[in-house]
């Protein structure tokens, strides 16, 4: 449950693929910890977001789809609850996906020119899968986006081609250390969910 006074309104972003024989029932169930955290009965009670320009929790059944662009007002609580969501989504996901996770500071008025502390606002990236390999390939997707998108201003995308082997090979690596890993019975290192804090204050996601 949230606090009396959340300290934080927190964003939930992103769309992950289901298999095709996944029933509404097992969608509630696997999102039960986000729908109970905002005090709700159901999903359908819990599916809109804090905000009218956000179309909420829904499940597009024609492209075996959830997508969510949710709004909930929560604490540093609500990182666990996230954690056990993608748990469960891992549980009926066809491939890997990405949620965002946005932690904007409640109590911050960027407007007050008398403020002299910083928002708390923080971020944070989440994985889900039907196998780590699937989750690992949605990391190693993004992380290519987003080193390409930084080089291209200074390279040109045809001289890209080995940081991306370079990319690759990393990647290469953790599966091999992740599979020997779960061989001999050790929980894997590095293997999860991001985080990031600190930087400008962002506007809310309005997709």
């Amino acid at each position: 449950m949230t606090q009396f006074n959340p300290p934080f309104e927190i964003h939930v972003h992103g769309d992950v693929p289901l298999r095709e024989e996944v029933a509404f029932a097992q969608i509630q169930d696997a999102l039960k910890p986000l729908w109970q955290y905002a005090g709700a009965r159901s999903l359908t009670a819990a599916a809109e977001s804090a905000y009218e320009d956000e179309p909420g929790i829904r499940f597009d059944a024609a492209a075996h789809v959830l997508q969510m662009c949710w709004t909930v007002s929560g604490g540093e609580d609500f990182r666990q609850v996230i954690e056990e969501t993608c748990m469960g989504l891992n549980e009926i996901a066809s491939a890997g996906a990405a949620l965002e996770v946005s932690f904007y500071d409640a109590e911050y008025d960027d407007e007050d020119e008398a403020a002299e502390e910083e928002a708390r606002d923080d971020f944070m990236m989440c994985f889900v899968g039907p196998t780590p390999a699937a989750i690992m390939q949605v990391q190693r997707d993004l992380l290519v986006q987003d080193v390409v998108h930084i080089m291209e201003r200074h390279f040109d995308a045809a001289e890209l081609s080995d940081v991306v082997l370079a990319i690759d090979k990393l990647f290469t690596q953790r599966f091999d250390a992740l599979v020997n890993s779960m061989q001999l019975g050790r929980p894997p290192r590095g293997f999860g969910g991001s985080s990031g804090h600190g930087g400008p204050r962002k506007p809310r996601h309005l997709h």
